[in-house]
């Protein structure tokens, strides 16, 4: 706009209409003037002939007379305003992509610094001047530039937004009440800004406290993955060992098996030599004796003859070699060598399991039975540490936890990740049923054991009968009849493991396990049946071995 000296004549020549300096000025009769153009489009968009200055109605559409004076004063200004915006605008900055530029900039668009809410429109440093400058302008709402600026005037009414409908959520102008939402909740724009500004305050902290647990998750994640990494260097270097000292006994083993062959093959080639070095001293002596018979039967001397023969009645070599033979016995030397082998290889298993005892009891934890999903004829424990079966129904209520068919009763305490070990001692007992079940089990009527029906679990049946049920279930040889078992759950890893406690000796595992629930241990210690089977199932504490 002008510059400094031209600051007493500006308010003069802007249009009160456009804000902008005059174009064709012309006046009304009640000496306002306005571009020709601005007022006649005001006079066609309003049903009144209303001056926009002093609000006198016409009751006809006056003539417009063209003001000379004013008409070649504004063409004066604009031209020095021209040539001042024109100087100044290579100091201002050009409007960039993804920047407001300004609404009155005729060629080159600068970047605009505000926008007015009453005007609709955008402006420079050049042509905010005059919102700075004319009082009547001082009273508009500028803010920081925006683009679609008649986003925020209504569309039914033409007027600016300033006020939020509560009942309909939205924003409305100062007609809108009185002739659209009569009997609406209003309050002005800044209340309610104010208000979701504060939501807006609280989301953020709320999301920053989610992006908070996402990035402590992340380094729990990451700080399991060296766990891990360790873990598997641990086992990959255990296994090392274990299975070089297994190669190193296997090559012991194979190099005694050779050695005791070669062993008896030697005993066997000297015993050979012995005996042909001795049947070739009889053959040489068998041999001296047929020469001698036969030069003694070619003799006519009757008297030598009768003489010698006396001599040769001397026993020749009698040793009977019909029984004699070299026969090396190499039957059960390598079946010895091999058992050796499985002695070590079984020595090495028991170690191993010892091993991996003490790791799932490091994940040892305490649990108890819970009264409420007990079965009606089991008797807990006040510890509720001890569960058997009475034969008795007892008068309980029927919640939905307990179970009404099956004699089974769940643990307290649920797991839904890592790991978790417990041991219940199943002495004396002809029949049990152990395992974790998913929260969601079936509690009423019949229950099936199987993983698909939401339980993993083994059981006894018939003093010496065990299986576990998987899919399908299978049939399990034991050497020894556990008299505690060991319980191992890893809820990432999918894996439940069974143990015989005394013996370190895995039962079974069920392996690849999808599990999205809550798992609470589950004990069936079955029916009394008349005392055979009265032994309580009882949770022990773990005792860890060093």
């Amino acid at each position: 706009m002008a510059a400094a000296n031209y600051l007493r004549s500006e308010d003069q020549f802007l249009c009160s209409i456009c804000l902008d300096v005059f174009t064709d000025p012309v006046s009304t009769p009640c000496g306002h003037n306005f571009c020709k153009n601005c007022i006649n489009k005001h006079w066609n968009t309003n049903d009144q002939y209303l001056c926009p200055m002093c609000k006198k109605v016409f009751n006809t559409r006056p003539e417009l007379h063209v003001n000379t004076f004013i008409s070649e004063m504004a063409v004066q200004f604009r031209q020095s305003a021209q040539q001042k915006t024109s100087s100044s605008s290579s100091e201002q900055q050009v409007s960039k992509p993804g920047e407001v530029p300004c609404d009155i900039c005729t060629g080159t668009k600068l970047k605009a610094l505000k926008s007015c809410l009453v005007c609709l429109a955008s402006y420079c440093e050049t042509h905010l001047e005059p919102h700075l400058t004319a009082s009547r302008l001082k009273k508009h709402q500028l803010i920081d530039p925006v683009e679609n600026l008649e986003d925020r005037m209504c569309t039914k009414h033409d007027k600016p937004l300033e006020l939020f409908c509560k009942t309909d959520q939205t924003c409305v102008c100062m007609l809108c009440p009185v002739l659209d939402h009569k009997t609406h909740e209003f309050v002005p724009l800044k209340e309610e800004y104010e208000g979701k500004k504060a939501e807006l305050g609280k989301t953020e902290a709320d999301i920053q406290q989610m992006i908070q647990k996402r990035r402590l998750k992340i380094q729990e994640i990451k700080h399991s993955v060296d766990l891990s990494e360790e873990d598997a260097d641990r086992e990959i270097a255990e296994g090392v060992q274990v299975f070089t000292a297994l190669k190193e006994s296997v090559e012991r083993g194979q190099a005694n098996l050779i050695d005791t062959i070669k062993e008896k093959q030697k005993t066997t080639e000297k015993q050979a030599e012995a005996f042909i070095k001795e049947l070739e001293q009889e053959i040489s002596e068998l041999t001296k004796r047929k020469a001698d018979v036969e030069q003694l039967s070619r003799s006519e001397d009757q008297l030598h003859l009768l003489q010698s023969v006396q001599s040769l009645k001397a026993a020749p070599p009698t040793k009977d070699w019909t029984e004699v033979s070299v026969h090396p016995s190499y039957e059960g030397t390598v079946v010895k060598a091999v058992a050796q082998l499985e002695e070590t290889l079984s020595k090495e298993m028991k170690k191993l399991l010892e091993d991996e005892m003490k790791r799932v009891q490091q994940y040892a934890v305490d649990v108890t039975l819970d009264p409420d999903t007990a079965h009606p004829d089991l008797i807990l424990s006040n510890d509720g540490k001890q569960v058997n079966d009475s034969d008795v129904r007892k008068n309980l209520p029927d919640n939905p936890e307990r179970f009404s068919d099956c004699v089974c009763v769940l643990g307290k305490q649920s797991f839904s990740s890592g790991r978790f070990y417990f041991e219940v001692q199943v002495k004396g007992k002809t029949d049990w049923t152990l395992g974790v079940a998913r929260e969601s089990i079936n509690r009423k009527g019949d229950l099936t054991l199987s993983p698909e029906d939401g339980n993993w679990t083994i059981w006894l049946r018939n003093v010496n009968e065990y299986e576990a049920f998987d899919v399908p279930p299978v049939s399990l040889s034991l050497k020894s009849r556990p008299q505690k078992v060991g319980v191992f759950v890893d809820y990432e890893e999918g894996l439940v493991s069974f143990y015989d406690v005394d013996a370190a000796a895995l039962i079974y595992s069920f392996t690849g396990c999808c599990f999205t629930e809550k798992l609470l241990p589950y004990f069936c210690p079955e029916h009394n049946d008349g005392g055979k089977n009265s032994a309580p199932l009882i949770i022990s504490p773990v005792n860890q071995a060093e």
